[in-house]
């Protein structure tokens, strides 16, 4: 593994680590987007889908193990308070995050990754949906 890859891993830590302290500190999410958030979580699920397959195990592999966990799981849990935690959830304003997400974002994206992909399989297929 390089050094900027390690470092960009560290930035992206740093960043759910900035998000989540300005939640919980403020106990709002207001100005933030839950929209945002549910397209990273789609995107972080359907890039590291391979944790499913098996592996030859290598510290790379239990590092990138580790690292995917760790993004799915904190994606994971801001869209959980966005939706279900008291008081973040009442913070939400949905009317000003009006961005059509569907629309714009995941349909064009899934269209894409059915017409270009190396190889016509769902793993194939969902990775090439995340980039």
């Amino acid at each position: 593994m390089n050094i900027f890859r390690f470092a960009g891993d560290m930035i992206h830590l740093a960043s759910f680590f900035v998000l989540f302290l300005k939640m919980l500190s403020s106990r709002s999410v207001e100005g933030l987007s839950l929209k945002t958030q549910e397209l990273y979580l789609l995107v972080f699920v359907t890039r590291y889908i391979d944790l499913l397959l098996p592996h030859h195990w290598s510290w790379l592999v239990i590092y990138n193990t580790i690292m995917k966990i760790i993004y799915i799981s904190a994606s994971a849990t801001i869209v959980y308070y966005f939706r279900f935690k008291v008081p973040w959830k009442t913070t939400y304003k949905k009317e000003e995050d009006s961005f059509l997400h569907d629309r714009f974002a995941i349909l064009p994206c899934a269209v894409l990754a059915l017409i270009i992909n190396s190889e016509f399989t769902i793993i194939e297929i969902l990775w090439t949906f995340s980039i």
